[in-house]
């Protein structure tokens, strides 16, 4: 029996036809979820849509200007949030130039990031995203940060963190992919808040993404199209049980 081995950046620190992806629990998983309720039954599936939220943060392209703006997405994010599931604490947000790697994890980036550590979202901001001038690719980086918080301090990351494997890296993989794939979908729920809106969302989920995690990410988020599914889920419905990725067939979450 092994412990999972995969490097925990991101971690502690959005109709139709997408709505099959939560309507078939009569296939089976190859890798079924068992004895972690925290994962499959967590109560944050219980929790209704969010609600919409007036967030009218504009990001200028000066530090002042692009910190400010952080510090209203975070803050909108903890008032959307906060409505909604009990007992929730808000995210503070840590804005620095370096980072001693994301979550003192190490990794070296060299551009601007954004991570959920000890269930708070740090930022190390440069240039890069200073002097942007759409949100959007920002705006999916930081609240993906933010959904992972949701994660920590609804007890899933913890969960997540604690699975044990009898040697299968294949199910490593697959259970990596619900954790990250279900992030995704959380941001979803989160931009629909928001009232953020975008022509195609596909290219934005990894825009802002650092460089140095090229090489993880498709271990980490499996396939692209599944990622995509999975965020436009929690999009349309706004619903965070919508993001119960723990129950999704394999398939699902390749």
């Amino acid at each position: 029996m092994t412990i999972r081995r995969i490097f925990p950046v991101f971690l502690t620190a959005s109709a139709g036809a997408l709505a099959l992806l939560l309507s078939a629990p009569t296939a089976a998983s190859a890798y079924p979820i068992v004895g972690a309720p925290e994962l499959t039954h967590n109560p944050l599936y219980t929790v209704p849509a969010l609600p919409s939220v007036s967030c009218k943060a504009v990001k200028g392209t000066t530090k002042a200007s692009t910190t400010a703006y952080l510090k209203k997405i975070v803050g909108c994010l903890n008032t959307a949030w906060g409505k909604r599931v009990k007992e929730f604490v808000p995210a503070e947000l840590a804005i620095r130039n370096t980072l001693p790697g994301p979550c003192s994890s190490g990794l070296t980036v060299s551009g601007s990031a954004a991570t959920s550590c000890y269930r708070s979202v740090q930022v190390q901001l440069r240039s890069d995203w200073i002097r942007a001038s759409s949100e959007l690719p920002v705006l999916v980086e930081v609240t993906r940060a933010y959904a992972q918080f949701v994660q920590s301090q609804t007890g899933i990351s913890e969960a997540w963190w604690a699975l044990r494997y009898d040697g299968e890296e294949a199910e490593m993989n697959e259970q990596t992919h619900r954790f990250y794939q279900q992030s995704d979908c959380l941001t979803g729920v989160s931009l629909k808040s928001l009232g953020r809106m975008a022509r195609d969302w596909g290219p934005l989920l990894s825009a802002e993404t650092p460089k140095e995690y090229d090489r993880f990410i498709p271990k980490w988020y499996g396939k692209p199209a599944n990622r995509l599914a999975w965020f436009k889920t929690g999009y349309n419905t706004a619903k965070p049980g919508a993001c119960n990725t723990w129950k999704a067939p394999s398939p699902k979450v390749a």
